[in-house]
């Protein structure tokens, strides 16, 4: 059986950070956007963007601590995903 070649893990890393660079990008608009018309809607959409970092924040602490990023290739896609699930829901959210 032939070896996998390392590269294409990071190849495809490359491919999933880029579709979240893609969709985090969309999210900063549509929060703008939101955060622009003020109201109660803009302070609730602030507070949450805020507690979603420090429990991202959190999450990768307690990945680091645990042991669970033994290389960069694994912290790279516990990075990912962690990140990766909020920006996403978010853009599901308010796209």
């Amino acid at each position: 059986m032939p070896r996998p070649k390392p590269s294409a893990d990071w190849t495809n890393l490359i491919v999933d950070a880029s579709h979240l660079w893609a969709d985090a990008g969309m999210v900063v608009a549509f929060r703008s956007w939101r955060i622009m018309h003020g109201g109660a809607a803009a302070a609730q959409e602030f507070e949450r963007m805020l507690s979603e970092k420090m429990e991202a924040g959190f999450e990768l602490a307690g990945a680091l601590a645990t042991g669970r990023l033994a290389s960069p290739e694994a912290a790279t896609r516990e990075i990912l995903g962690v990140f990766g699930r909020h920006v996403r829901s978010n853009r599901r959210r308010l796209g």
